[in-house]
């Protein structure tokens, strides 16, 4: 099945209702005007699948030997990812309180090749916390792709990274937050991988 071009990758996330305008607490702890709420997006395979070509294409001549995602949005884009790269797809996991890993019999070779995958990228944290687990593994990571980039500063990983839309969004601290000294009440959003 050819997929349909995307022309308009925002369209996509305001038609399906995933961003959301008010007063936030991000998963970071940051506050912003703006919440992308991915499984607005994520609920739909048609949607998921036509972002994550877009990202499958971006790295197919890169010889990709497994696409890994953080929990919880991850899973579902590392999933699809590697089935456009006819490759495998796992995910790291993360307990509260210990480190992400690998766990359910899943790993990296050594100097397997790896794509990364995420859904929103606001501070990197996920990301950063999968390369390293993926170095400790011996793997190399070849690229990262993620749904949306939010962060108001380009991030370097040390790779390429790709996002299907770029969009800085402000995040401010608690202390330092406008909504919070304006009056707007705190929003948080309910987590099933926090």
């Amino acid at each position: 099945m050819e997929m349909r071009l995307i022309s308009n990758v925002e369209e996509i996330f305001v038609k399906s209702g995933a961003i959301l305008k008010g007063h936030f607490q991000l998963t970071s702890g940051l506050h912003s005007p703006v919440y992308w709420e991915k499984f607005c997006i994520l609920q739909s395979p048609d949607m998921t699948s036509r972002l994550c070509h877009m990202i499958s294409t971006h790295f197919a001549s890169q010889e990709i030997q497994v696409v890994v995602g953080p929990t919880t949005g991850g899973i579902i884009l590392a999933y699809e990812v590697a089935r456009q790269l006819e490759t495998r797809g796992i995910f790291a996991e993360k307990k509260k309180g210990e480190a992400r890993a690998f766990r359910r019999g899943f790993g990296i070779g050594l100097g397997e090749r790896v794509l990364i995958v995420d859904d929103i990228l606001t501070t990197g944290k996920s990301i950063t916390e999968v390369v390293n687990l993926i170095a400790k593994e011996g793997g190399k990571v070849i690229g990262i792709g993620v749904l949306v980039d939010r962060s108001e500063q380009e991030q370097d990983f040390g790779v390429p990274l790709f996002s299907c839309l770029r969009s800085a969004t402000p995040a401010y601290t608690p202390s330092n937050c406008p909504l919070c000294v304006a009056g707007i009440p705190l929003v948080k959003p309910k987590r099933s991988d926090t």
